[in-house]
C-alpha cells in the first residue's frame, strides 16, 4: 500500500460552478491546466522524488505543504540533475556528505528545491501564462486559487500541443535553434549532466563516428535527455550493484550506456502543426532537425510557444 502522506494529490476535476460574480470566474488557462496535480512534501527524500517523477514520467514536482496546500517551491529534473553532478548542488554530495552518494540521495528534497516559485492565479488567461513562460524560461507553472493553495498546474506541452493549429502551417526550420550544443558517446555521464546543467538543457545530441572531424561533429549517433538519465540513476540495479559509496563511481559511467540510439528526427521543411502531433505520438519533448545526415538544429516545446505566441 502507497503511504499517502508522501505524495499530495490536489484533485479538482469536478464541474466549476458558474458564479454570478466576474471575480469569481476561472480564466481560460484552466481549460489547458492539469487539475489533478501530484505534489510532496519538503521533507521526501531526493531518492524518492526522483522515484515519484519515474513511476508518474514527470519532468517536475511542485512541493507543498501538506497541512495548507500551499506552494513551497518546485522540483524538477534539472535541479537533479544538478546534484548528481552537473553544478552547484552536488557540493551536497561532495562537500556535506564526503562523496557519499547514498547517504547524500536520502537528503529531504527542500535541498534542492528551487524556493522562489513562479505561479500565477486560476484566474490568469493563456496569453499571460505564455508571456510568463517565455520571459522566465520556464518548462511548467504552478496555478494557486485566493488562498494561495495549488489548484493546478501548466506546463509547456499543454499550451503547445493544445494551440498548435494555430501556427499549423509555420516550418520547423523558421523556429528551430541553429546552435546546437553535442558531446561524443564517450563523455563521461558527469560532463554530460555538466553541459545540460549549465547551458540549460534538457537534451544532448550524441555524435561521432566519422575518421573525419568536421563530419563526426554532424553525425548523430543518439540523444540523452534529463529523464532519461534520472531514470538510469533510479534504476533498482544501479543501487544495487554499486561496490561503494562513492559518486563518482557513477557519474564515470559513459553516456553512451545510457543514451538513445537511432533518435526520432526530423526535416526543417516540417511544418509545426506535424511536429505537434509528433510530439503526442512519441511522447517526446524536442527533436534533432537533420538534413542529410547532418545535425541543423533542435526544436523543443518551447520553440512551439514562440511560434504560438505570433499569434
Amino acid at each position: 500500500m502507497k503511504d499517502k502522506t508522501s505524495i499530495n494529490r490536489k484533485s479538482n476535476t469536478g464541474a466549476i460552478e458558474r458564479e454570478t460574480k466576474v471575480h469569481d470566474k476561472e480564466g481560460d488557462i484552466m481549460a489547458i491546466a492539469s487539475r489533478d496535480v501530484i505534489s510532496i512534501p519538503p521533507s521526501k527524500s531526493i531518492k524518492d522524488t526522483a522515484k515519484v517523477m519515474m513511476e508518474h514520467e514527470f519532468r517536475r514536482l511542485p512541493i507543498t505543504d501538506p497541512g495548507s496546500g500551499k506552494v513551497l517551491g518546485i522540483v524538477t529534473v534539472m535541479d537533479i540533475l544538478d546534484f548528481f553532478g552537473g553544478g552547484s548542488k552536488f557540493n551536497i554530495i561532495e562537500k556535506k556528505y564526503e562523496d557519499n552518494f547514498l547517504a547524500a540521495i536520502n537528503e529531504p528534497v527542500r535541498e534542492i528545491m528551487t524556493r522562489d516559485v513562479v505561479s500565477l492565479s486560476n484566474k490568469a488567461s493563456i496569453a499571460e501564462t505564455i508571456e510568463t513562460m517565455l520571459s522566465n524560461q520556464l518548462g511548467a507553472i504552478p496555478l494557486v486559487d485566493g488562498d494561495e493553495k495549488l489548484v493546478g498546474i501548466v506546463t509547456e506541452r499543454d499550451i503547445a500541443l493544445s494551440l498548435a493549429g494555430i501556427a499549423s502551417k509555420e516550418t520547423v526550420q523558421d523556429y528551430m535553434s541553429a546552435k546546437v550544443f553535442t558531446t561524443t558517446p564517450g563523455t563521461p555521464l558527469e560532463g554530460a549532466c555538466k553541459i545540460m546543467v549549465r547551458n540549460g538543457l534538457r537534451r544532448i545530441p550524441i555524435v561521432g563516428g566519422e575518421a573525419d572531424i568536421s563530419k563526426a561533429a554532424k553525425k548523430l549517433l543518439g540523444i540523452v535527455t534529463s529523464t532519461d538519465i534520472i531514470r538510469f540513476l533510479n534504476a533498482k540495479e544501479l543501487f544495487d550493484n554499486l561496490n561503494s559509496n562513492l559518486a563518482t563511481d557513477v557519474l564515470k559511467t559513459v553516456i553512451s550506456e545510457i543514451m538513445v540510439k537511432e533518435p526520432v528526427t526530423i526535416p526543417p521543411t516540417m511544418t509545426i502543426g506535424e511536429l505537434c502531433e509528433l510530439f503526442a505520438e512519441k511522447n517526446i519533448g524536442g527533436v534533432p532537425v537533420v538534413k542529410d545526415d547532418k545535425i541543423m538544429g533542435i526544436i523543443t516545446e518551447r520553440d512551439i510557444l514562440r511560434a504560438v505566441k505570433r499569434y
